[in-house]
C-alpha cells in the first residue's frame, strides 16, 4: 500500500476538522514566520549592533527576539493542541470501527485468528497509528512549511550562495529511500512478532489453572522468552536501520555547510556581502538542515505507521463469509426444519445429508460420541456457519433470509463452556438489555440460583470477577441458564447446561424448565443420562448422520448403539 493510498483510506477519518485544521494552520504559519524572523534579526544584529554600534538596536534587537519567540511559542501550543486533538480523535475512531468490523465477522474468521493477533492490531498497531497521526504527522507538515519558507528565504538573500548549500539535498534521496524501504519490511515483521508476543500472553493469563495444576511456569516462561527475544531482536535492527538517517544529514549537510563557508567568506572579502548578510545567511541555512533533518527522520518512522496501517486496512478489507439475509425474525421460531443439510470443514463431513424436523413445545436430545455432530448443528442454527448442501428452514423460510441479529434474539443457548463477565451478576443475566429485577429474581428462581445469588453480599448486584472465578462451576452454569430463561427467546439450546450440577440439583432445574418451555423448542446436549431420558426425541449421531432417534424408552428397545450409550452414561452419572 502506497503513501497515496493510505491517504484515500483515511480520507474519511481526516475530513470533518475543518476549524481545527485552520487553527492548526494558524499556529504552522507562526512558527515558520518566527523561525524565519531568527534568522533576518541576525543581519541588523551583526551589522546595525555590533559592527555601527547603533544605541537603539540595543533596545531594538532584545525586544525583537522576545517577540519573536513569544509567537513561536504561541504557534506551537496552537499547532500542538489542535493536532493532538484531531489526531486522538482520528485514532479513537478507527478503533471503534476496527473492533466493530471484528465483531461483525464471522465464528469462522475468528475461530482462524489468533484472539492476541486481533488484540495486537486494535492496540499496537493502532497505536503505531496513533504516534504517527497525533505527533510525527503535524511535525512533518511543520517542517515541511518550515524548510520552504527558509529555502526561499535563502534564495532571497542570495541565490548563488544558496545553490552551493542546497546542491547536497537531492543527494540525501537515494539513501533515504534504501533505509525506508528496510525499516518497512522490518516493522511489518515487527508488528508481527508483537502480535505472537501478545498471543503467547493470552495464552497464559487464559490458562492459569492449567499451568498452576502441571507445573509448567518454567516451560511458558522459556517460550515467552524466546518470543521476548526475537521481538527485541527486530526491534534493534530497526533501530539500527532508522538511526543511519541522521548521522548520513549530518555527512552531507556538513558538506554544504563546508560551501557555505567558502564561497560565502571569499563575498565578504570582496566587499559583496557585509558580515550581518553573511550571518544571517548562515543562520538560515542552519535552520533549513535542522527541520530537513528531522522531516528524514519522521519519513523513515513513516514506513512503522504504514506497516501498521497496511494491516489494520487488511482487516476492513475482508468479506464476511455469512451474508445477513434482509428479512427481521419478529415471531417465535414454531418449526424447524433441516432438508437434506451437509456441513463440510476442508475435508472433513461434520453433517451428511441431515433431514429432521421439530415444531414447538418438542424437547429433543442430541447424543453421540464426540465429533458426531452434535455441535455442527447448534453452530448451523445460530449461523456461526452456512451448510454446503441443503437448507434450514424456520416457520417455512429459509434461515439465510433472516437478519442475524432477529434470529439469534429468538435464540437462547447455553453453551459448554459457561461465560462469566465482570459486572455485576444481575447484569450477567441481562446481559445484553436493561436490567428489569423482577424478571431477574424469575430467572434465578428458574435456574435454581436464587438461594445463592441472595447469599451474596450485595445480592444480585454483586459485582462478579473476571471469568466468574469467585463461583463454583454449579454457580456459573446456574447463572448461564438464568441467562438463557431471561431472553425469553422460542428456541432453547442447552449444550452440556447442568454438567457441573448434582443430580438433585438437576432434576430442581428441569422441573422448572419444563413448565418455562412448554412453547419452546429445545434441544439439548448432554452427556448424562438423566438429562436426556425425559425428552421427547432422541437423535443418536454418528459420523455426522442420525443413525437412531426415538424416545428414551423406544431406543433402548431398538438401538444397539444407543444402549451401549446409555450404558456409559449412566455408569459415569
Amino acid at each position: 500500500m502506497k503513501f497515496q493510498e493510505s491517504y484515500k483510506r483515511y480520507w474519511p477519518y481526516i475530513k470533518g476538522y475543518k476549524f481545527q485544521y485552520i487553527m492548526v494552520l494558524i499556529g504552522i504559519l507562526l512558527t515558520v514566520t518566527a523561525t524565519a524572523g531568527t534568522a533576518h534579526i541576525m543581519q541588523p544584529l551583526m551589522d546595525n549592533m555590533f559592527i555601527k554600534k547603533e544605541p537603539q538596536m540595543l533596545y531594538f534587537i532584545p525586544a525583537l527576539l522576545i517577540g519573536i519567540y513569544t509567537l513561536k511559542s504561541i504557534g506551537r501550543y496552537i499547532q500542538s493542541v489542535f493536532t493532538t486533538h484531531i489526531g486522538m480523535h482520528i485514532i479513537s475512531r478507527l478503533r471503534e470501527d476496527l473492533l466493530t468490523k471484528i465483531v461483525y465477522m464471522d465464528m469462522q474468521f475468528l475461530y482462524t485468528n489468533r484472539s492476541g493477533e486481533l488484540i495486537s492490531r486494535i492496540t499496537n498497531d493502532i497505536g503505531r497509528v496513533q504516534y504517527f497521526v497525533s505527533k510525527m504527522l503535524p511535525e512533518l507538515v511543520q517542517e515541511s512549511f518550515t524548510v520552504i519558507a527558509l529555502v526561499g528565504y535563502v534564495i532571497y538573500l542570495n541565490a548563488t550562495l544558496a545553490f552551493w548549500a542546497l546542491f547536497v539535498m537531492p543527494v540525501v534521496v537515494f539513501p533515504l529511500i534504501k533505509i525506508t524501504r528496510r525499516l518497512k519490511h522490518l516493522s511489518h515483521r515487527s508488528q508481527e512478532k508483537n502480535a505472537d508476543l501478545m498471543t503467547r500472553l493470552t495464552e497464559v493469563f487464559n490458562n492459569s489453572e492449567i499451568i498452576k495444576a502441571n507445573a509448567t511456569e518454567a516451560y511458558e516462561m522459556k517460550r515467552f522468552r524466546d518470543e521476548n527475544d526475537h521481538f527485541f531482536n527486530l526491534n534493534m535492527k530497526a533501530t539500527y536501520t532508522s538511526e543511519l538517517v541522521s548521522p548520513i544529514m549530518e555527512m552531507i549537510a556538513s558538506t554544504g555547510l563546508a560551501a557555505v563557508i567558502f564561497v560565502g567568506g571569499q563575498q565578504v572579502y570582496s566587499g559583496a556581502m557585509s558580515v550581518g548578510e553573511f550571518t544571517a545567511f548562515l543562520t538560515a541555512i542552519g535552520l533549513v538542515f535542522q527541520p530537513l533533518r528531522r522531516v528524514s527522520a519522521i519519513y523513515s518512522k513513516i514506513q512503522d505507521a504504514q506497516a501498521a496501517s497496511e494491516r489494520v486496512f487488511h482487516i476492513f478489507d475482508l468479506e464476511n463469509a455469512i451474508k445477513d439475509g434482509p428479512i427481521p425474525l419478529n415471531e417465535p421460531i414454531t418449526q424447524l426444519s433441516f432438508d437434506h443439510v451437509t456441513l463440510k470443514f476442508g475435508d472433513k463431513t461434520a453433517l451428511s445429508n441431515l433431514n429432521l424436523t421439530i415444531h414447538a413445545g418438542q424437547t429433543v436430545a442430541l447424543v453421540g460420541q464426540s465429533g458426531g455432530g452434535k455441535s455442527s448443528l447448534i453452530n448451523l442454527l445460530l449461523r456461526f456457519y452456512d451448510p454446503d448442501e441443503g437448507n434450514i428452514l424456520l416457520n417455512h423460510h429459509n434461515l439465510k433470509n433472516y437478519t442475524q441479529t432477529s434470529l439469534r434474539h429468538q435464540i437462547a443457548a447455553v453453551s459448554q463452556r459457561v461465560y462469566i463477565f465482570q459486572d455485576s451478576l444481575a447484569a450477567n443475566v441481562a446481559y445484553g438489555t436493561e436490567i428489569d429485577e423482577e424478571k431477574v429474581l424469575n430467572a434465578l428462581k428458574i435456574a435454581d440460583a436464587l438461594d445463592f445469588a441472595n447469599d451474596l453480599p450485595q445480592g444480585i448486584y454483586t459485582v462478579m470477577q473476571e471469568f466468574g472465578v469467585n463461583l463454583s462451576g454449579g454457580q456459573r452454569q446456574r447463572i448461564a441458564i438464568a441467562r438463557a430463561i431471561y431472553k425469553h427467546a422460542s428456541l432453547l439450546i442447552l449444550d452440556e447446561a447442568t454438567s457441573a450440577l448434582d443430580n438433585e440439583s438437576e432434576k430442581r432445574i428441569q422441573k422448572a424448565l419444563e413448565s418455562y418451555a412448554k412453547d419452546k423448542i429445545t434441544i439439548i446436549i448432554a452427556h448424562r443420562l438423566s438429562t436426556i431420558e425425559h425428552a421427547d426425541v432422541i437423535l443418536y449421531f454418528e459420523s455426522g448422520e442420525i443413525i437412531a432417534e426415538g424416545s428414551h424408552r423406544y431406543l433402548l428397545d431398538n438401538s444397539e448403539a444407543y444402549r451401549r450409550l446409555a450404558g456409559k452414561m449412566k455408569a459415569s452419572s
